[in-house]
């Protein structure tokens, strides 16, 4: 089993960055793929971001792809979501997910996942 923990959000000023962090509990994390989501107000949750095991394939949705960078430490049990370039429609919680049987883009793809950080983009 795997707990996550987001962190990093915050409010920021569109054209600004942000950088989310997700750490995990448990010796398996590179086991995992791991993603990350994001839920805006009276919305369903959607696929931001998710890499490999080994961090050598990572996948975007259109929405975020050229502004958002999804990175992992498997030393630390750490993944990352570098956002830049950040526009109002960016605000939502987002969450960062643990995927076992390796990627998904779905969250029915994921097994495991963290509390949420809110990230806020004001215009």
């Amino acid at each position: 089993q795997v707990q996550l923990g987001e962190s990093g959000g915050g409010l920021v000023q569109a054209g600004g960055s942000r950088r989310l962090s997700c750490s995990a509990s448990g010796r398996t994390f590179s086991s995992y793929g791991m993603g990350w989501f994001r839920q805006a107000p009276g919305k369903e949750r959607e696929f931001v971001a998710a890499i490999s095991r080994g961090g050598t394939r990572p996948y975007y949705a259109d929405s975020v792809k050229g502004r958002f960078t999804i990175s992992r430490d498997n030393a630390e049990n750490r993944v990352y979501l570098q956002m830049n370039s950040l526009k109002p429609e960016d605000t939502a919680v987002y969450y960062c997910a643990a995927c076992k049987s390796g990627l998904g883009s779905t969250p029915n793809d994921y097994d495991y996942w963290g509390q949420g950080t809110q990230v806020t983009v004001s215009s």
